[in-house]
Parts: structure tokens; sequence; C-alpha cells
């Protein structure tokens, strides 16, 4: 009986309403896309937990030709895998045609460690995007060399940052022009104190309660290009965690760029910026911490946007199975409140695992729509559990202003499907002004989905390139109106699960041709206002700080 309510569940979340997109989500085979790569997670009777974790995926243009392109994390060799035959990460270069190529051996970036996620940015500031993989073991810092090809400068960065290690968020946090990095720890582990979890006389994952938490780390960039710790100084170390995602956002509007942390069975964070390179914790008094009973939960992937049209940023966790995902309404004076209940999310998610997550306009129509992916970490619960499944749906809500309306399998045959989903990454693989969707799949080959788009509401993409202000102009926000209603959001940092993704914004305009304005301030050192009046809608453009906007 248990399993047949679970099933009636889910058909009814999956038929969604009666409203219908104007579009779906196409799924793109590999036959198509001519990515063969898949996943290895070191799948193994002992279950050790950094199986279960993993991994992300990055779009990003590595060789700057205006397409983006795909990075995915492998695991590797650690204490308690050898793999049969060397694994790699791959980089698939985009062929402009809806194929992919595989130029990871030429470019360097085969990886050999036990990834887990990835961040791509130009953390030196010389054009080229960058990637930063998070592994257990040592992170590897890949410098873009500009010619096609990376080379390993982690040792010489500074950024080993050994242990298990699991989001990379950059942000410039103390104004200064630069990048600095935070790299989330999750728990303290080894193979070494590996615990073992029985059902029965079954080996299960072990439920993160079972490890001890570990603090994150900050690292401040020099002027030399090197990284110095300052986990201690800024604050940041002082609060020891079981860390899954994190993502830059700024609670207060007061231009300085806080952070907003899961953690994994503890206590979220919510690290105020203060400034003078200083963070304070939060996360109690804003009410972020815990859910409404005072307990904490199981939180993963995050986000964060104004979903509300309010002009403050809200927060986004995803949690573990019947725990409800949290949708945390800015309410002022850094304080929040979870409106699972009333936005219809809380429902929709209570027999979820969630894991990559992010606000994106799919529509174009001007608000804040949501993207979740969902799979339950223990590869064997459906032999303990007559309501759970290891493999469980892409769940996408459209923002109908009054709160979120579960989409279904109207948004594409893949939306009635069931998957081990981990990291999640939105980007516009082939410049048609729709975002795509890129899932990574624990132990699967990933899932690619191409936004058809519609005719009904046009857009505008914009990248953005700082000078006096950081090169990614992480930190700015973009305001916009279009018939006069404005619009804004903030160009943030990290958040989903692991991944990263297009540095593009696409800003939706409804049905209009045009936004009356568009506005841009800067992130210190600058903070800068840029204005241009009157930008035509569907197209690309380039702004540079202090310069006219360009049409790509």
């Amino acid at each position: 009986m248990g399993k047949l309510l679970s099933g009636l569940f889910l058909l009814l979340l999956l038929k969604g309403g009666a409203s219908a997109p104007p579009f779906s989500f196409d799924t793109i085979p590999p036959a198509k896309s001519q990515i063969q790569w898949a996943h290895d997670n070191a799948r193994s009777p002992h279950k050790y937990l950094p199986e279960s974790i993993g991994p992300g995926v990055a779009i990003f243009d590595y060789n700057n030709d205006g397409w983006m392109d795909l990075y995915f994390v492998n695991s590797g060799v650690c204490d308690f895998f050898t793999p049969r035959k060397p694994l790699k990460n791959a980089l698939h270069r985009n062929n402009r045609d809806g194929t992919f190529s595989d130029v990871t051996e030429a470019a360097g970036v085969v990886g050999g460690q036990f990834g887990i996620g990835v961040s791509a940015v130009d953390y030196d500031a010389d054009g080229f995007t960058d990637l930063y993989v998070t592994n257990y073991g040592t992170n590897t810092l890949y410098r873009n060399r500009g010619d096609g090809t990376f080379d390993n400068v982690t040792k010489a960065a500074g950024l080993e940052a050994p242990g298990l290690n699991t989001i990379s968020v950059w942000f410039d946090y103390d104004g200064d022009g630069r990048l600095d990095v935070f790299v989330g720890h999750f728990v303290r582990y080894s193979k070494s104190i590996e615990k073992p979890c029985l059902e029965g006389n079954v080996r299960h994952y072990c439920y993160p309660l079972a490890y001890d938490p570990w603090p994150s780390r900050l690292f401040h960039q020099q002027p030399d290009g090197a990284f110095k710790d300052v986990s201690g100084s800024s604050g940041i170390g002082e609060h020891p965690g079981k860390t899954f995602g994190a993502v830059t956002t700024d609670i207060d509007g007061d231009g300085r760029l806080d952070l907003f942390v899961a953690n994994d069975s503890v206590a979220n964070f919510l690290f105020w910026n203060r400034g003078g390179g200083r963070f304070q914790e939060i996360g109690m008094l804003s009410e972020v911490a815990y859910n409404g009973d005072g307990a904490a939960r199981s939180g993963m992937g995050v986000d964060t946007a104004d979903y509300d049209g309010d002009g403050r940023l809200d927060l986004f966790v995803c949690n573990f199975n019947r725990e409800k995902f949290s949708i945390y309404r800015n309410l002022g004076d850094n304080l929040f409140s979870d409106e699972a209940g009333r936005t219809g999310i809380g429902m929709a998610t209570h027999m979820y695992s969630g894991w990559g997550v992010k606000f994106f306009d799919y529509d174009h129509d001007g608000d804040q729509d949501l993207i979740l992916t969902n799979g339950h970490p223990d590869d064997l619960i459906e032999q303990i559990s007559s309501t759970l499944t290891h493999k469980e749906p892409l769940l996408l809500f459209e923002n109908t202003g009054k709160g979120f309306h579960l989409v279904g399998v109207k948004a594409g045959e893949a939306f009635a499907r069931s998957y081990p989903g981990r990291g999640l990454a939105i980007g516009d693989l082939d410049n048609d002004g729709h975002s795509d969707v890129v899932v990574a799949n624990n132990g699967e080959a990933p899932l690619l989905l191409r936004n058809t788009g519609g005719a009904s509401n046009r857009w505008l993409g914009l990248r953005l390139v700082g000078s006096t202000a950081n090169r990614e102009a992480i930190g700015a926000t973009l305001s916009w109106s279009v018939g006069g209603i404005k619009r804004s959001l903030l160009k943030t940092s990290g958040g989903s699960y692991l991944s990263s993704h297009d540095p593009r914004e696409v800003l939706g305009l409804g049905p209009a041709e045009k936004a009356d304005w568009l506005e841009v301030r800067w992130p210190a050192p600058s903070q800068r206002i840029d204005r241009i009046e009157n930008v035509a809608a569907n197209r690309y453009y380039t702004l540079r700080e202090g310069k006219p906007l360009v049409a790509n």
C-alpha cells in the first residue's frame, strides 16, 4: 500500500496543473550530442561515504569562441578506490552544431583524484576562464593558458586544501578587485575512520551524523596571484560544519557579499559580511539555521534570488526526504521566514532528497522560476523503504507570482523519468537565448536538456566584464525596466550543487520588443553605475565596465 500511495502522489505531481508552457525541454541523447562519457562513483559493497556525494558539472567557454563548453567531474584514485582502468574528468568542446568533442587530454584537465565538484571562473583576470576542481584528497586549480590548454598551478597558488571537499565559491569578499575563494569541507573523513552502518547484515551509506563536522576555508587572493588562508581571521573557520552547498548573496543590500552555507545534519550558516575582512555567523538569529521546530535538516544544494519581486534577496535550500525543502523569504533586518508551505514548495518536495537547484527565468516572463535535481543517496534504499526510491524525478516550478506551480511532464518527457541526480548547471548551449539544463548523475551518464523556447516572450542576454571591479562582475546588481515594471538580480557565485553555470545573464522581457533601460551597479571597489536606454530584445550583449554596450 505504501508503494501504491507513493506512486499516486508522484503521478499527481508530475501531471502538474492545467496551464501548459509554450515550449518544452527536449532530451539530447548521447548519439546526438556525441558525449559518451559517464560518471563512475566507485560503487562498492563497503559503501564508502564519498561514493554517494558527486559529481558536479561546469558550463563555461574555455576557448573564448562565444559558445559554452562542458566540464564533467569523475572519481578516481583515493585511499579506498583504485579503478580497474584510469578514470578521467571530461572537457567537451562545443562544436556549434549541437555536438561536442572530447578535448580533455589535449587540454590537460584529466584530473585523476577522486573528483567531487568544479567551479569555472577567470580568477586571475587574464581573459580566460580557469577551472577549480574540488576532490576527496587535494583540490586542483587549472589555469587556462589561452591556447586551448591548462596548467596545474594548485601548489603554487596555495589552494590544495586537503580533505573531503565539496563546493567552491569565488567572490571578492573584501572589495579589492581580486576574486577570493570559499572551499566547503564536508565531514572529517578518511578510510581509516569509515563507519559501518548496517540494516540487518547489509551495509548502507551512513547518515552524516556518524561523522564529525569540519570547518570550511576561505582563501584571500594576494596581488601576486597566490592565495592566503584567512579562515581564522575572517571568522569562517570558527564554525565547524558539514558543508554541501554555498552561495553568495547580499541579504541587506549594503554591497558587501554575504555567504549562505547549507550543512547536512547540523545548522546552516549565514555569514554576514561586516567589512574589514570579517564575517559574523547569524544563521540562528536570521532563522535560516534550523526548521520551525528548532531541528537541523540535511542541507544540500542552495540558491538565492528575489523570487517575490520585493527587492530583497531570498534563499533556497534542498533538504533530505521527509524534511521538505526550504524557501526563505527575506523580511528585511536580516530576518527570514520559511515559505515552503505557502509557496507550494514544501508539499511538492516532501518525499525527495534534493541536490542541484537554480532560480532562472525559463519562460522569459521576467520572474524567477526554479528547477531541482533529486536522488536518494542510498542506492539500496528500496530494500528498506516501501515509499522511497534511489532515483527521483527532476522538478520544474513556474513562478506564478503567488507561489510555485509544479509544471511536470508538460515541460518534456525527461520530467517523467527519474535519476540519481546531483550537480546541475544552467546555460545556453546553442546561443538561442533559452537556458538549457545539464544534470550530472551519480554513477551514470549526464543528462542534457535543450530549452526549445517558444515565440511568445522575448529576452536579452548580457555578459559583464569588470575592470576596476573583479573581471567576472560577481556581486554586480542588474536592474532593468519593461513597460515601467522594474526588476533586478544579483550576479551571484556558487549555488546549485558542486556546479558552475553559464556566466551570462539572460533577462526575461515578456512580450516587449525592448527593455526601457538596463542598469548595472558594479561591485566594489568600483561601485560605478552604467545605464543604457532602449535595449533591443532577442540578442546577446557584452558590457565592459564604463564602456558602451556592444551587441554580439
